[in-house]
């Protein structure tokens, strides 16, 4: 399965770096872009596009060395509006910035539910953990008591129950004994009930592992000859619903979510920029790629002429770049591509792929298999 890992690291990212990277030239360039009257935005958008995250941050510290100046405040003093959002996305360190995202939905009249919903049901617990350490430092106070001070009910307990990190991402393991349990106490706590038991779905959805969750959504539809999700939309409502359904569309297939997300924000009249820039900035050194292919399948056309026939100028041309794979090497020997699946591999045979019920466990780097699980749609 090493190619599969492999694979994941490699493929599913758009933004790579530059492979002979000096920050210097970099931070002078940036400067120049904004030194005087005007601004070369075209020179801000090259420089980066085409740099990782991490490379940002080293010509953040050049820029400070070099001029006196914080980067991404003379950023955002010199840009403005969506493509300002945009660049400023771009530098912060990746746990700061969804810590940032985070704290954002939760300031002002109102809370962006959406967003931490988004952010608290796709993450794994140890990207959590690096989370909730970034939002203490940046903001003084603790992420899980924002969130019990901003929502209430049954939305703050599964989202609390969610950044407790309490699923087994690691080890894959599946009890098919339990599975069938869980699947019979959800069925218990709703469809076979006059009202519904909203904890019983909770500690289910947000303590178990996405392994052995797939194994109780197969369990579950044998019972209740109907899907989770129709359960789900059956029995609960509002921010409630939203939220027990993102954490099962994040364990069936996780790039299909994203996919989802992007395309919503896309659709319709209006663009849901906030959503559009934090999942392309976010995904991008981990699985945009992958999130792209899902996308085309899905909706039957790319993510980025969507994008280009919803924006315009340098917001459009720096989301593009961000958006763009980088060139395959030349030099890369040729083999048969090799269909992907979201959360399961595939194994190259003679005669062609074959689905396994083996899952990829990004927290650990390694492959569990779970017999009886059976292996849904391809990516590709």
């Amino acid at each position: 399965m090493a190619w599969w890992k492999a694979w994941m690291e490699q493929e599913g990212v758009t933004v790579k770096g530059s492979p002979h990277f000096n920050p210097d030239p970099d931070a002078e360039t940036l400067y120049k872009a904004m030194k005087g009257i005007g601004t070369n935005e075209q020179a801000i958008i090259d420089v980066l596009t085409k740099r990782s995250n991490a490379q940002r941050q080293q010509i953040a510290k050049s820029f400070k060395a070099q001029f006196g100046k914080d980067l991404t405040e003379t950023l955002q003093s010199e840009l403005s509006g969506k493509f300002e959002r945009l660049i400023v996305a771009l530098m912060y360190p990746p746990y700061r910035y969804e810590a940032k995202e985070l704290h954002d939905a939760m300031q002002g009249l109102g809370t962006k539910e959406g967003v931490i919903i988004e952010i608290l049901a796709s993450r794994t617990k140890n990207q959590l953990r690096e989370i909730m350490k970034a939002y203490e430092e940046d903001y003084g106070s603790s992420l899980e008591e924002d969130i019990q001070a901003d929502t209430s009910g049954y939305l703050e307990r599964i989202l609390v129950c969610l950044l407790q990190g309490s699923r087994d991402d690691v080890s894959g393991f599946v009890d098919p004994g339990q599975a069938v349990q869980d699947a019979q106490d959800l069925y218990a706590a709703g469809e076979k009930i006059h009202g519904t038991d909203e904890m019983k779905f909770i500690t289910i959805l947000c303590t178990r592992s996405a392994t052995h969750l797939m194994r109780v959504f197969e369990e579950y539809e044998k019972i209740a000859s109907k899907s989770i999700e129709d359960s789900i939309k059956s029995e609960t409502h509002g921010s409630l619903e939203e939220a027990m359904l993102t954490v099962v569309k994040c364990t069936r297939n996780l790039h299909s979510y994203f996919a989802e997300r992007l395309y919503y924000a896309l659709k319709g009249a209006g663009t849901r920029d906030g959503t559009l820039i934090r999942n392309i900035v976010s995904r991008s050194e981990i699985d945009l790629n992958l999130i792209k292919c899902q996308f085309s399948k899905v909706y039957g056309k790319t993510l980025g002429s969507m994008i280009a026939g919803d924006t315009s100028g340098d917001y459009k041309n720096a989301r593009q770049r961000v958006l763009k794979a980088q060139d395959r090497a030349k030099a890369k020997k040729p083999e048969p591509p090799r269909p992907a699946c979201s959360t399961w591999a595939m194994d190259w045979g003679v005669g062609g792929p074959t689905c396994l019920s083996v899952f990829y466990l990004p927290a650990s780097g390694t492959f569990t298999s779970v017999p009886g699980v059976s292996a849904g749609p391809t990516l590709a």
